[in-house]
């Protein structure tokens, strides 16, 4: 009898879990069903502390319950970020007894700081795209069984909820480069409106219209080019050329014809007058990229053109008057360059009169989507083929990915991307069509397992359907699943019925 007591009470309490859940569905604003269900996960379990995340620490969506009024900064710090990327990378469940004494976890710097004991974290979807992470035990003990199998189930059920909370979070709301951008022009090519763009385009604003020589630093394949373009046309120099050269494109014996041209005679080739770079850029803007790469001789010349406005062609008997707005760019600290000696200190003082440093994809992963999608629009309709769509788990392989080329290497592996897909005779970029053969890392070792298994989800699905002539309801019943989550898997697959 005391068996079937507690039976009935355990019964009661999932009734009453999920009915409390049903309640919750009528909510309309998402973000706050997620944060009122978190808290229902929390007395529930009888945990001490709940926190959900969705997406990644700077994209997506996270909520907190048990940690008073503490900022979401202070919370985060208060996780093991060792168990939650576990689960994130097995998409399993994490439990442990006691994180500080689990081999797995006792050696985190998070579990040892916060002298972490029962902790317990499933992942919301399959792939994951989120956590559902208690943490301490009311009563200092394990978590119950029950406890675990309803947070994976609150966990499963709110995927959709989940996905469409991480995709707004990307692709909608305010866009904090606005105001910027309304100052600029040709801002097309600037994709995105992560803090870290809005911070690059308000500063951009401001010098815009100023005389004075700038400097771009940044990482490889950020865009230096297209903002130093965006500058040109937004300054008073506007409606005169914007001329570019990279100088370690050029020979080095070239490169001082090449930017300030040379009369005849000059050397053994020069025939004939040839207009340098400066001369090409008059009224207008020059933009010299990779700077760090120029000889010393053209450094002298440089520096005297930012000087006084002067410089000498190469074989003229006259000083020539230059009428032009320098911009340069570097992938290299130009300070090291000076230590090595490889670049003047004098003129390094000059180009460094205003610095702008364009930042990498890692400081604004929520623009990789917007970029990505951008890609994959610009290669379907320059290559012909079709309309191609990213998948939702290719837009969160696209943002947890580094990108040591930045959006250059983006752009190619979208490029490689649409062909296999295209090949293949699909429509839905996913994450194998990515990163085919590429050995994955860090937040991406969860990805192989997760290739394997939604291949076989798409296929059985797609089997299934051809079975019951796309009879979508039929094939739910005799799957065992709800025939909404039917629909969102054959949407989400990208099948046809």
């Amino acid at each position: 009898m005391p068996q079937l007591t507690e039976s009935l009470e355990e019964v009661r309490a999932e009734r009453d879990f999920y009915g409390s859940l049903l309640e919750l569905a009528a909510e309309e604003d998402p973000k706050r069903l997620v944060d009122e269900a978190l808290r229902l996960v929390l007395g529930r379990s009888e945990a001490a502390r709940a926190y959900l995340r969705l997406g990644n620490e700077e994209i997506g969506f996270a909520t907190h319950a048990g940690f008073d009024d503490s900022e979401l900064a202070e919370v985060r710090a208060a996780l093991s970020t060792t168990i939650i990327n576990e689960t994130l990378s097995r998409g399993q469940t994490v439990e442990t007894v006691s994180a500080l004494s689990d081999e797995r976890f006792r050696e985190a710097a998070s579990v040892r700081a916060n002298r972490i004991e029962a902790a317990l974290c499933v992942p919301v979807g399959t792939p994951p795209v989120g956590v559902i992470y208690l943490q301490g035990h009311a009563a200092g003990q394990r978590f119950p069984e029950q406890a675990r199998l309803w947070a994976e189930r609150f966990g499963r059920q709110l995927a959709p909820v989940a996905r469409r909370l991480v995709v707004a979070s990307t692709s909608s709301g305010s866009d904090p480069t606005a105001a910027a951008r309304a100052k600029l022009r040709g801002t097309e090519q600037l994709i995105g409106r992560s803090p870290a763009l809005a911070k690059l385009l308000d500063l951009a604003a401001t010098v815009a219209g100023l005389e004075i020589p700038l400097l771009l630093t940044g990482p490889t394949g950020t865009g230096k080019t297209e903002l130093a373009r965006v500058i040109a046309l937004s300054s008073k120099r506007r409606m005169g050329p914007f001329v570019a050269l990279n100088c370690a494109a050029i020979p080095t014996d070239l490169l001082e014809s090449e930017l300030f041209g040379s009369f005849p005679g000059a050397h053994s080739t020069a025939t004939k007058r040839v207009l340098g770079k400066v001369e090409l850029a008059r009224g207008g803007t020059l933009f010299l990229d990779e700077i760090g790469e120029l000889p010393v001789g053209a450094q002298a010349k440089l520096l005297q053109l930012l000087q006084d406005g002067s410089y000498w062609p190469l074989g003229a008997d006259k000083i020539q008057k230059a009428e032009v707005r320098l911009i340069a760019a570097t992938n290299v600290p130009l300070q090291r360059l000076v230590e090595a000696g490889r670049f003047r200190a004098d003129l390094f003082f000059r180009l460094e009169v205003m610095k702008l440093e364009v930042p990498p994809l890692t400081a604004r992963r929520s623009d990789v989507p917007l970029l990505a999608e951008r890609f994959l629009a610009e290669a379907t309709a320059q290559h012909g083929l079709g309309q191609l769509e990213l998948s939702f788990s290719a837009r969160h392989a696209l943002m947890v990915t580094e990108w040591p080329g930045n959006i250059r290497e983006l752009g190619n592996a979208i490029l490689r991307a649409a062909i296999r897909v295209h090949s293949a005779g699909e429509r839905i970029v996913e994450p194998w069509h990515l990163f085919p053969d590429q050995p994955m890392k860090s937040e991406r070792e969860w990805m192989p397992w997760h290739f394997v298994t939604r291949a076989f989800q798409k296929r059985f699905l797609q089997e299934s359907l051809e079975a019951n002539q796309g009879n979508v309801a039929e094939t739910a019943r005799r799957l065992g699943i709800a025939r909404s989550h039917c629909y969102e898997l054959v949407k989400d697959f990208g099948l046809k019925t």
